[in-house]
């Protein structure tokens, strides 16, 4: 597969103060990790349906390249994930699989993409049902994003279950996971969070 990998281990986190305890954490070990950007998501999860279809019908609305990338995830895609998502009201659409053996949904290595389109996100779910999915599950979170080096921590206020900090590094190639795993297995390691099974 060609584009970009996401690796991504989350961990559960709970109550706010261990939230707190992870911002501090990382303060101390990047002075420069500040909140680069806070913002409140919908997410709408789909299963079963017709993933080339879909392909088909989303390629007016994204880009070119985009729509090849769709395409590369629908042919060899494993474990395939589709999501709709409002960020800021802002219609996004969100494509996932994995490139190794766990799943797309939790999954550590995944080819991702999320593209906005000019949909509202309800007329979106209609063209993503339009292709035989279901609705898998509806949540919201609220979410801050910090930049440690080069990971992504974002620290998830999700309700429930409470916070949850998401571990994420972007690769160019799928060769390079193995090394950005243990990266992150290395800062998780020194804020203290675990993995979440």
């Amino acid at each position: 597969m060609s584009g970009t990998y996401e690796i991504e281990i989350k961990s559960l986190l709970g109550e706010s103060s261990e939230a707190e305890r992870v911002r501090e954490g990382m303060r101390a070990l990047d002075p420069n990790a500040t909140c680069r950007a806070s913002y409140t998501q919908i997410n709408h999860y789909f299963e079963n349906g017709d993933i080339t279809k879909l392909v088909e019908a989303l390629t007016p609305l994204v880009s070119s390249a985009t729509a090849d990338k769709m395409g590369t995830i629908a042919e060899e895609g494993r474990s395939l994930s589709i999501r709709t998502r409002s960020m800021n009201g802002e219609s996004r659409i969100v494509m996932k699989a994995s490139i190794g053996d766990d799943s797309s949904a939790n999954g550590v290595a995944r080819l991702e993409i999320e593209e906005p389109v000019t949909l509202a996100l309800d007329a979106l779910d209609q063209l993503v049902l339009s292709c035989g999915y279901t609705y898998q599950a509806k949540w919201s979170r609220s979410r801050e994003e910090y930049q440690v080096g080069d990971v992504t921590v974002c620290l998830d206020k999700n309700a429930g279950y409470g916070y949850l900090a998401e571990f994420e590094k972007v690769v160019e190639n799928p060769d390079q996971a193995p090394e950005a795993r243990a990266a992150l297995d290395d800062l998780m390691r020194q804020l203290g969070v675990v993995e979440l099974p």
